[in-house]
């Protein structure tokens, strides 16, 4: 059957439903929907009218797939999947026939109307299929079980439609690169035909799966279709549009339109489409892009891609974007910046630029310059990144360096972690890519630069005394030879070239003038042509007159020679004639012009020198900028911070090893990024040393680990040596290394002493990561190091003695084991050798032999069996010397078998180094026997039990045939094992025994600790009969070590111990007393809790390392929870404004730590607030205001935030003086306060109102308001803000009336504004901090542990700040701690010397 051109013509309607209806009756209509249940036998009809017609059967069929897509929701999925398979064929088809039609010269109109047609209803209804198919599968994509159904079903049907895109794809494809113009007569073909078709693409980018690897055949199959619609179809505008909508809503597409925009660019040729978006892009309200975050992410991502990928189109076109620079939305200034970065990198680089490229250039520079201060972070940022981009690929100019150096240095102090981190990442790469030199050191490099300065000022000077003292007769005479030879050659050559165009001279005056300016030049083949045309031009007129033979040699040579020193005649004569300023500038122009070669050389060398130099210095400064953030809270800071030091070494900056150092401590961090960190930074920096051979690479590893110990602290010590174990036991030193320092350990190499010191102690370390390095070398470490000249070097001995300790250090049995303990029996050569280089140095003075005899004792406790009868032995041989030198004092003999007692009874008599060293003997082996009974002989019982339990065990199992016991005793025995009760009494039975040993045994009469304990009291006691400040000292450390072995001589020795502490002149007896005072307090707790205000009290002494140790004391025992935090934790505030810096910084690490425990800083804070605004606490007010900043901090709760707001104003009912109210009003200021904050400040007006008088708390207000107004936005947020500031004002104002009218008191500042309130509750007021922690010559008065009630009611009640807080807390907690008044004697010594004495 054939078909007629029908009577009717098919529109491409709107929506669907437009076919519903006919507007005209030439315009297709549906004529009926038809039912679901007829779908399926109608659709088989048109597939057999299809088969016969083929692609004309749509103009039969239409309504049934049109009904196919009206109920595309119901109709069953079969008849869904054959419509699509049956119309790709129809349109296939068609395509087919029209690529014959089209080819036809003379169509019919009807056969083209037919074709159009048939064209549009085919198209129409296999894109809307497509996007139903495509629509369905994007919604149970969101869907969860019933994605997994369908896709089910489908796929056991053989259909998933994401594999059926392709083939539609490359069916309209090919449909598009027919010419459809000829069936719309040639013409543009329509848009809405167009729009159908490119329609179906960008549904499917919609899908935010595109994007994936695995649909890339169909992402570039809907970019190629778009491609041939651009190019043919004339879509620019449409795409434009639709791409940049798209990026607004959709976030995936701007990777993808990138991709499409560069094939659209290599295959189709459509380059303008670049501009055309940009345009558009450009054209967006910067307003409206802050608004809206995802439309901005979207353009801000495809911007900066495109650029990367087609940087030199966008360059074209930047112009319209740059306004986006001074928007509010960060991103696209983000995206603007990399487009401009990306540009530099590709575009604008290299040397080799055009003038106008260069201004871009540099333009472009300057915009990424002035954002590296931008308002926001993010931006800021992100230049930091795009900066280093340029710097490693070498993109920056070198006079720019400096300006961004200098830049990134001042970006270290920026608030924002990650533009700090980002600066030290540009900084470290300047230093990688830096051109001026592998060593950067300043001495060297101002050494070189004034060397070469003055260089160049020599060359200076030399070349301007030549030109005054050559005569031009010599110039000429110099010259001649190369321009006899220039003129040889080129009157031979012949090489007569026209010139006529080039000679414009039309004066001899003005053409001679020329000639001597190319001698001048050394241009004498110019000169030659340029005479020679002289005489041709100018034939018969002077000097040419006597010119017959135009190319004679002879003739041009003498008119050179005329004309040259004619010249300098002329030149003469002008100089004493005309002496004007601008003669004299043309002249000096033309001599820069002139400079020599070298001379030129020699002046960029010295720039360059400068550029390094500067270059040095900015990093330099930045290198104790960044040693300050290696203690960071922010990881990522730490670790770039880390690798800056690592590169910096590398370049020869004198002052990195600082830096190296200060980040040893950081080999103790909780984190294992950081501490992974350090140790890649010291394997980087010693364990790869340069050197040809193994020997040469250990030597410089040695030597570099040598100066890195050079002056080290005990705490570096302490980090290198967990630095170096950790290298050891994953075998990263080679034994070369170890092998070189046993050489010069046993002066087998030669090297210095201190070389020596630095071998053993290397050794000791690598010791504690493999015991064996010194376990199979003991003989050589005692015979070597311990050798009769032990006296005349203790500090090489202790070294040793450390190296040895490590032996046993692997030796703990772990829980649940029984291995017996590594011990040396009493005969070992360790400890004779010990033995005599204590005893031989005793009575000798030696700074290093009490540190040795600590570690010699602490040695002997760990190695030795029967170690107390060795120190015995010590002990008393160390006695028998010190009464030796009484009775030589006292010129008597001495007895056969002396006492200590005897020593102790005169012992005012005896050299002072005699009486230091036996007390400290006394002390360290006292501390040492108690560290052996709760350790060694605690864990010895535990294991001999064990293995006790364990025989046991195994003789029970054995004994098979024992009478079973009764059931009352069998069942007890179960009940206890079944609790654990039977491990846990024998633990405490054993326990208790080592207990009652401390307590009653140790110091007994019997024992020789006790003899002792007189001479350390007696020394304590008299401290001006005994002022040797070593003496002193070592008493002071024995009697707080003795004070650790019992609870009974603790408690009765205390007060002499906190009255030194407290009185000692001696900055390093307080000292050392408060680090016993810390360890007590750990080990008795209840008896050192009442002297808790002596310990903060330490924290204002007047020396700067009493008040360091005892902030490191209190961290501890704070953080421990061994110490009750009250208010007294005011006084670890007051260091913030201590003007020392690390006292500072440890206590900014003590409130980091205290805040990371549940709300510890906002329970403390208000007793804080309430001790330093105090007059009495000696807190000036800005020093206040410096302490509550760094607290406020770390108020970060909305709710603890609420809660200080209200505590805060309630405070001012009972704050005494103006200070206190200005203190409080700045208090508020630092809370970031919220919506709930400010009304609860509202409810609390009334407590403040009438100090709102004052200029200060009224201004305090307004700051809290204005910063308020700054953060919200709700509206009704403003008008609850705009009221509360209209209640300030008018109570403001009604107070400054009434100021004027009434008289004012001239009392002072601390004068009370408000009469006290009276409380009902007397008893929940806390007292103010004693003098414990305020008056230093107090006297001391043991404090009584409880405070009774009827005491408690005759106390004077003085006024104080409390909070609601305060109230919870007992006033018994208070006053224990407390000394009063009526307790304090009015006249006493500083030590009572009746209860010090022992009975």
């Amino acid at each position: 059957m054939a078909f007629q051109h029908p009577p009717w013509e098919f529109y491409l309607p709107l929506s669907p439903a437009d076919l519903l209806r006919s507007p005209a009756p030439s315009q297709y209509t549906v004529q009926e929907v038809q039912p679901v249940q007829q779908l399926p036998g109608r659709l088989a009809a048109f597939r057999t009218v299809f088969r016969t017609e083929g692609a004309l059967a749509i103009l039969q069929h239409f309504d049934t797939l049109y009904s196919i897509l009206h109920y595309f929701r119901t109709v069953d999925s079969t008849v869904k999947e054959d419509a699509l398979e049956l119309i790709m064929k129809a349109v296939a088809s068609h395509s087919s026939d029209l690529t014959s039609i089209l080819s036809s010269n003379n169509l019919a109109c009807s056969l083209r109307a037919l074709h159009l047609n048939v064209l549009k209803m085919n198209c129409y209804i296999l894109v809307r299929l497509v996007e139903a198919f495509e629509m369905e599968s994007g919604k149970s994509n969101l869907v969860g079980l019933d994605t997994k159904r369908k896709s089910k079903k489908s796929q056991s049907k053989g259909f998933m439609w994401e594999e059926e895109r392709l083939p539609v794809l490359q069916l309209l494809t090919q449909l598009l690169q027919l010419d459809l113009h000829q069936l719309w007569s040639g013409l543009i073909v329509e848009e809405e035909f167009v729009s159908l078709v490119t329609g179906c693409c960008y549904r499917m980018l919609e899908n935010p799966s595109i994007g994936h690897q695995r649909h890339q055949p169909t992402r570039e199959a809907t970019i190629h279709l778009l491609g041939v619609a651009l190019r043919q179809y004339d879509h620019m505008l449409s795409a434009t549009l639709k791409v940049v909508q798209m990026l607004q809503h959709f976030e995936h597409v701007a990777p993808v339109f990138v991709e499409a925009v560069g094939v659209w660019i290599k295959e189709y040729g459509m380059k303008s489409i670049v501009g055309e978006l940009l345009r558009e892009i450009g054209q967006k309200c910067p307003q409206e892009l802050a608004r809206d975050a995802s439309g901005m992410k979207g353009y801000a991502t495809f911007l900066s891609e495109l650029a990367e990928q087609t940087p030199s189109i966008v360059l074209a076109n930047m112009s319209v974007l740059l306004h986006h620079l001074d928007g509010e939305s960060y991103g696209m200034r983000n995206a603007i910046l990399t487009a401009m970065a990306e540009i530099l990198l590709q575009v604008l680089n290299g040397e080799q630029l055009e003038e106008a490229a260069r201004s871009t250039r540099n333009h472009f520079l300057d915009t990424l310059q002035a954002h590296m201060c931008d308002v926001n972070g993010f931006v800021r940022s992100r230049v930091l990144q795009l900066f280093t981009r340029i710097v490693q690929q070498k993109a920056l100019p070198l006079t720019r360096f400096q300006a961004v150096v200098c830049l990134a240095v001042g970006r270290l102090q920026d608030k924002s972690v990650t533009v700090v981190k980002n600066a030290i990442q540009l900084l470290t790469t300047f230093l990688s890519n830096n051109p001026f030199s592998c060593k950067l050191s300043c001495a060297e490099l101002t050494e070189l630069l004034e060397k070469e300065r003055q260089k160049l000022q020599e060359m200076k000077t030399c070349r301007t005394v030549p030109a005054v003292v050559i005569s031009p007769e010599e110039e000429w005479a110099a010259m001649q030879p190369e321009l006899q030879s220039t003129l040889n050659y080129c009157l031979s050559s012949q090489l007569q070239e026209d010139t006529t165009q080039e000679f414009s001279q039309e004066d001899p005056a003005q053409l001679s003038t020329s000639i001597v300016q190319l001698l001048r030049k050394s241009r004498y083949k110019d000169a030659i042509r340029l005479t020679q045309e002289g005489m041709r031009q100018f034939q018969g007129v002077e000097p040419f007159i006597s010119t017959a033979e135009s190319d004679n040699e002879n003739v041009i040579q003498s008119l050179l020679r005329t004309f040259y020193l004619g010249s300098h005649v002329e030149d003469t004569v002008q100089e004493s004639t005309d002496a004007s300023h601008s003669a004299g500038s043309q002249v000096e122009v033309q001599d820069e012009k002139e400079l020599p070669e070298d001379l030129v050389k020699q002046e960029k060398l010295v720039q360059y020198l400068q550029n390094a130099y500067n270059f040095s210095t900015k990093i330099t400064e930045a290198l104790s900028m960044i040693s300050k953030l290696m203690y960071e809270s922010s990881v990522s800071v730490v670790q770039e911070a880390i690798e800056f030091f690592v590169i910096v070494s590398q370049f020869g900056v004198p002052q990195a090893v600082l830096g190296v150092r200060q980040m040893l401590p950081l080999i103790w961090s909780k984190d294992p990024k950081i501490r992974e960190a350090v140790l890649d930074a010291y394997r980087r920096l010693y364990l790869n040393p340069s050197g040809d051979t193994e020997r040469i690479r250990a030597q410089n590893l040695v030597h570099s680990l040598f100066l890195l110990m050079v002056d080290a602290t005990l705490s570096t010590i302490r980090c290198l040596e967990e630095i170096i174990s950790e290298f050891v036991q994953k075998d990263e030193i080679r034994p070369a290394v170890i092998q070189l320092l046993w050489e010069r350990f046993t002066e087998k190499s030669h090297c210095s002493v201190l070389e020596r010191h630095a071998a053993i102690m290397l050794l000791g370390m690598m010791a504690r990561g493999k015991p064996e390095i010194v376990g199979s070398n003991l003989d050589i470490l005692v015979t070597v190091g311990l050798d009769e000249r032990v006296h005349a070097d203790y500090r090489l001995a202790l070294e040793v003695c450390n190296a040895i300790s490590k032996i046993g250090n692997n030796q703990k049995p772990g829980i649940g084991k029984s291995s017996t303990p590594f011990r040396l029996p009493q005969s070992h050569l360790l400890f004779k050798r010990l033995h005599e280089a204590i005893t031989v140095g005793f009575a000798k003075p030696s700074a290093h032999w009490i540190p040795f005899t600590q570690v010699a004792v602490a040695l002997i406790y760990q190695l030795a069996e029967g170690p107390e009868e060795i120190c015995a032995q010590i002990l008393q041989s160390c006695s028998q010397q010190a009464f030796e030198k009484l009775q030589e004092s006292e010129g008597t003999e001495a007895g056969p078998d002396p006492s200590p007692c005897e020593v102790a009874g005169d012992s005012s008599t005896i050299d002072t180094t005699v009486l230091t060293h036996l007390v400290s003997l006394a002390g360290d082996v006292a501390l040492q026997q108690l560290v052996h009974l709760e350790l060694s002989v605690s864990n010895e019982l535990r294991r001999r039990r064990l293995l006790g339990e364990e025989q046991e065990a195994k003789e029970h199992a054995a004994t098979t045939t024992k009478v079973q016991k009764d059931k009352s005793t069998g069942n007890d025995t179960t009940i206890e094992e079944d609790l654990g009760l039977v491990g846990a009494s024998a633990e405490d039975t054993e326990a208790e025994l080592i207990r009652s040993i401390c307590e009653t045994e140790l110091l007994d009469g019997k024992q020789l600790l006790s003899v002792f304990i007189p001479l350390v009291l007696k020394i304590c006691n008299h401290p001006g009969a005994y002022g040797d400040p070593a003496l002193t000292a070592s008493a002071a450390l024995a009697l707080g070590k003795f004070c650790m072995i019992s609870t009974e001589f603790c408690d009765a020795h205390l007060r002499l111990f906190f009255t030194m502490m407290e009185k000692s002149t001696l900055s390093s007896v307080r000292a050392n007393l408060m680090i016993a005072a810390g360890d007590l307090a750990i080990r008795f707790p209840n008896q050192v809790e009442p002297w808790t205000p002596h310990l903060y009290a330490r924290l204002r002494d007047p020396c700067q390392h009493v008040r360091k140790t005892a902030a490191l004391v209190m961290t501890h025992l704070i953080l421990k929870d061994m110490v009750k935090v009250k208010g007294q934790v005011s006084e670890m505030a007051t260091l913030f404004i201590d003007p020392e810096e690390d006292i500072v910084r440890l206590a900014l690490n003590f409130f980091t730590e205290l805040s990371s425990k549940d709300n510890a800083v906002y329970n403390l804070l208000p007793d804080i607030i309430s001790r330093l605004s105090d007059p009495d606490s000696g807190i000036e007010e800005q020093p206040f205001r410096t302490i509550m900043r760094q607290l406020f901090s770390y108020i970060t709760k909305d709710k603890q935030t609420e809660s200080l707001v209200e505590k805060l104003c309630q405070r001012f009912r009972t704050a005494r003086t103006e200070r206190q109210h200005h203190d409080l009003a700045y208090c508020l200021t630092l809370l970031p306060l919220t919506e709930r904050g400010l009304r609860k400040m509202q409810d609390n007006f009334d407590c403040f109102a009438d100090k709102l008088q004052d200029s200060e708390v009224y201004n305090c207000f307004l700051a809290v308001l204005g910063r308020l107004r700054r953060v919200g936005t709700k509206p009704e947020m403003k008008v609850i803000t705009d009221e509360f500031e209209q209640k300030l004002q008018m109570c403001h104002n009604k107070g400054l009336d009434s100021f004027t009218e009434t008289p004012v008191s001239q009392e002072g500042k601390n004068t009370p504004v408000l009469k006290p309130v009276k409380k009902t509750a007397a008893s929940s007021r806390r007292r103010p901090l004693r003098a414990a922690n305020r008056d230093t010559d107090s006297d001391f008065i043991t404090p009584k542990p409880h405070v009774t009630r009827s005491h408690r009611k005759t106390v004077k009640q003085i006024i104080s700040v409390v909070f609601s807080s305060d109230e919870e807390n007992s006033l018994e907690e208070e006053l224990s701690a407390e000394l009063t008044e009526e307790e304090t004697p009015s006249k006493t010594t500083p030590i009572r010397r009746k209860s010090s004495c022992v009975r």
